[in-house]
């Protein structure tokens, strides 16, 4: 029989413990430019230590850079044996070039006491204003206190314009309005119905129909026929004039006029009040071609531009330290300096390991940035992982949410990794450029030449590329492009 005891073991193990140091290292990894940005101005507020160094006029700091091996030599650090054995070398500071957001001087700075003899420096002239554009709900607003008098119908067709999508419509039935509003139903119907005659034409409908209905009756378009094809409206989808033809009862001639009222209308009348601002992406990473008496090539160098400049203040942290008596302050202005060298530190360390990355991405496809898409070379994060002595993990980290800028537009890093199709002989080649060659077939086509999957899968094999039909209607879907029937019916109504 068993006895339960007590004893003591002694065993050793090795575990990996992540402190908070590390996790915020990784963090960072993760972070784009502008994320990084947005990170650092919150530890500058939390941290007395760090600064934010604005660049002096004429200043020009340098950047990292690699070139397209992606190696740079440097001596490894402490983080080393932490973080990953690869993020060896030092980096050169970030510089940011950002100029500041405001003159700190003003116009008004000339203006003595007499005031001044000229407006042509003053901030606020009239002339110098530019009107503000006016926003959807401002220009139903004003209609609403045209169309209606109660305060409670007001009231009512405010809390509805509040409801409209950003394309316009009201998505609600009465009934849900009615629960919504706690309103009488009568009473919402009146005043929905009032409201659907106001500018944009074709605001607060429910749906595409209804929407298209209200213009073509502002227009007074909306005949039996026109009702007959907004209730058909995939028949136009599909292309399938013949038989939307004969559903509205009218000739070929007839209806193609009809369509080109239906093209005319605006499916979304909320959009011409869309002012807001498309945030363009900005690369992390820039790469330019260097001239022939540089050896050509390619330089791959981060954008210091989105990279802010961070400083420990080491004067600050001597004469507090130097004041400073009491052993609560003392730790924490020690723990402040610690986390200070922690953060400088791993910023030079991500800045070396994105360059890396992108470095050897650059130089394995370099056939792609010099001869187009169709030189994809297939790529995976364990070859770059292998080459720069990385983990994949932290090529997947550095390579997600990051840019590069290149003589071929901005593309992300992930871009560059695409699956290998292999065929009989052995012939690699990429998914992406594959893909391609298919829409490079599609465009080509003529009313007499539509290719189907099958006819596709014959040219790719001549080409060298085996794949199976139903991998080339994958794409194909995957690309948004319809079957060879769809295609075949456009063509012709085009024609």
């Amino acid at each position: 029989m068993n006895q339960i005891s007590q004893r003591l073991d002694l065993r050793q193990s090795q575990n990996l413990v992540m402190t908070p140091q590390l996790q915020q290292a990784i963090k960072l990894l993760q972070l784009s430019n502008l994320e990084l940005a947005e990170f650092i101005e919150s530890e500058i507020a939390q941290n007395p230590l760090l600064e934010k160094k604005e660049p002096e006029s004429g200043d020009q700091s340098e950047t990292p850079d690699t070139s397209t091996d992606g190696r740079e030599e440097g001596s490894s650090d402490d983080m080393q044996s932490e973080f990953d054995s690869a993020w060896d070398g030092e980096t050169e500071p970030q510089a940011d070039k950002t100029k500041p957001d405001f003159d700190p001087g003003s116009a008004n700075a000339e203006i003595g006491a007499g005031g001044s003899r000229s407006f042509d420096t003053l901030d606020d002239a009239f002339e110098n204003s530019l009107a503000r554009p006016e926003t959807l709900r401002e220009h139903l607003i004003n209609q609403v206190h045209t169309a209606f008098d109660d305060p409670r119908d007001r009231l009512i067709s405010a809390m509805i314009v509040d409801m409209i999508d950003e394309a316009g419509y009201v998505r609600m039935n009465i009934d849900e309005l009615v629960q919504k509003l706690s309103a009488p139903p009568e009473r919402v119907e009146t005043i929905l119905a009032v409201m659907k005659t106001f500018d944009p034409s074709g605001i607060f409908a429910r749906d595409l129909k209804e929407c298209l209905s209200l213009q073509l009756e502002d227009q007074g378009k909306c005949d039996a026929p026109m009702r007959i094809l907004l209730d058909h409206l995939n028949l136009l989808a599909d292309h399938n004039h013949g038989e939307l033809a004969r559903r509205c009862g009218v000739n070929e001639t007839y209806l193609q006029d009809m369509i080109s009222d239906i093209k005319s209308l605006n499916p979304k009348p909320a959009a011409h009040f869309e002012h807001s601002v498309v945030q363009t992406i900005v690369p992390d990473v820039l790469m330019k071609r260097l001239p022939k008496n540089l050896g050509g090539g390619w330089r791959v160098e981060l954008n210091s531009d989105t990279l802010p400049r961070v400083l420990i203040n080491n004067e600050y942290y001597t004469e507090v330290a130097q004041v400073t008596k009491d052993k609560q302050a003392r730790e924490y202005i020690t723990t402040q300096m610690n986390s200070a060298n922690w953060l400088i530190k791993a910023l030079d360390q991500r800045a070396q390991t994105i360059l890396k990355v992108a470095g050897e991405i650059v130089e394995q496809q370099d056939a792609f940035f010099n001869y187009g898409i169709e030189f994809l070379k297939p790529l995976i994060l364990k070859d770059i992982a292998q080459v720069i002595d990385m983990h994949e993990s932290t090529v997947s980290r550095v390579t997600s949410n990051k840019y590069i800028g290149t003589p071929r537009g901005i593309f992300e890093l992930k871009y560059f990794f695409s699956t290998a199709l292999v065929s009989e002989d052995g012939t690699v080649t990429s998914a992406e450029s594959v893909k391609v060659r298919i829409r490079t077939l599609i465009d080509s086509e003529t009313v007499d030449t539509i290719l189907s999957d099958d006819d596709i899968v014959d040219i790719l094999k001549k080409e060298g590329i085996d794949l199976a039909r139903r991998t080339v209607a994958k794409y194909r879907e995957g690309m948004h492009i319809p079957s060879s029937v769809q295609r075949r019916k456009q063509k012709k109504n085009i024609s």
